[in-house]
């Protein structure tokens, strides 16, 4: 694949950096957490106007028709300032479960309102049982008077308490393991019997708790096909994973800069401690590791639509391992580097290794992908 930047995708980037730049500084972001939602609904209708939150989508839905290396560029734009805004959970999670699965007229539906900041979504799929399983269903789907009616509960929802649709899976038959019999239902956050509890994750970010309790749906809100929602739930988090993985090149280029900077101005014994010769080693091994993940996030970019399942899998979890394993080196050694104030909430290095650990745990962590790949070795 090509990465030379198109045009497009330089005012884009530009444009990005530009709003991000003026908008969201670390003071900044310590009052947007503030908000009721955790988050800026400003910026989050400044990202609508830009276009950020139709990128991925056709144009027939408001959308640019941006591919897996535009929403890259972005979720990278987006590290370098931790933004806290539902972009994962809404576009890249949520959108792509209604592209894949959606029909034509849910489609038209949902994805223009995403694209112009009145939609947001939340994929609730994981359960307390299931940690990075995710075949293991116990949420329930059961046919009653031409719809359907949802009861159980998902965990750890990102931005589940804001979200205006859930997009919930549920078993409609087979047994808790089972690869066959899950099914995906368009869920209003509203909706009757449907309850959320809302926290704040160690970075900032907000996930929520949800419950169902005799949920009713039609059979309208049903997205895709009966008992074959897995296949489409395996491309969801593969996208999560490829977004993610861009975010966290953001964030090491950010530490690594703020590293560097602190190196060259604290002085100690009469000298910059960056005239030491293992700190100048040290930071040069941040910045092999910080380019060895930008690789493996492009790998992830490339590999997103890739048609052949098994090879996409593979190569997704490798890019999850080695972004996974570049930024905890990174984030370690930014924060050792930094000495005490690296620990403190008034410096923004911790916060930023807060995210990059945050991000490992997501969609399956270092060490659940190498047993994946061991597997297939094996």
């Amino acid at each position: 694949m090509d990465f030379d930047l198109t045009d497009d995708q330089r005012l884009l980037t530009d444009s990005v950096n530009r709003l991000l730049g003026d908008q969201y500084t670390f003071e900044k972001r310590k009052a947007f957490q503030k908000a009721p939602e955790g988050w800026s609904t400003t910026l989050w209708a400044q990202y609508a106007e830009l276009g950020l939150l139709g990128l991925p989508f056709a144009e027939e839905f408001g959308g640019f028709g941006g591919g897996a290396v535009d929403v890259m560029l972005l979720m990278q734009a987006f590290g370098r300032h931790l933004v806290l805004e539902p972009y994962l959970a809404t576009v890249v999670l949520g959108g792509t479960a209604i592209k894949l699965a959606g029909s034509a007229e849910q489609q038209g539906d949902i994805l223009p309102g995403v694209a112009e900041g009145s939609t947001k979504l939340a994929f609730a799929h994981y359960e307390r049982q299931s940690r990075y399983d995710i075949a293991d269903v116990l949420t329930t789907a059961k046919a009653n008077d031409g719809g359907y009616v949802l009861e159980g509960a998902k965990s750890v929802v990102l931005h589940g308490d804001s979200a205006d649709k859930l997009i919930v899976s549920a078993r409609t038959s087979g047994g808790r393991d089972d690869a066959g019999g899950i099914s995906l239902f368009l869920v209003d956050g509203g909706a009757e019997g449907l309850a959320r509890r809302g926290y704040t994750l160690r970075d900032g970010s907000r996930a929520a708790e949800i419950s169902l309790s005799g949920v009713k749906v039609s059979k309208d809100n049903l997205l895709g096909q009966v008992d074959n929602a897995l296949p489409v739930i395996e491309r969801v988090v593969e996208a999560g994973i490829a977004a993610t993985s861009a975010e966290v090149i953001g964030t090491m280029e950010t530490m690594q800069a703020m590293t560097l900077d602190y190196l060259k101005t604290r002085v100690q014994f009469g000298k910059p401690i960056g005239e030491n010769q293992a700190l100048q080693h040290r930071a040069a091994e941040m910045l092999v590791a910080m380019e060895q993940g930008r690789s493996m996030a492009m790998l992830a970019a490339m590999m997103v639509d890739e048609p052949d399942a098994a090879e996409r899998q593979r190569n997704i979890s490798m890019a999850k391992v080695g972004v996974g394993q570049s930024g905890r080196f990174v984030s370690q050694n930014a924060v050792q580097l930094h000495g005490g104030i690296g620990m403190t909430e008034e410096y923004a290095v911790g916060h930023f290794f807060r995210r990059v650990m945050v991000i490992e745990h997501m969609f399956g962590d270092t060490a659940y992908h190498l047993d994946k790949l061991s597997a297939q070795v094996n």
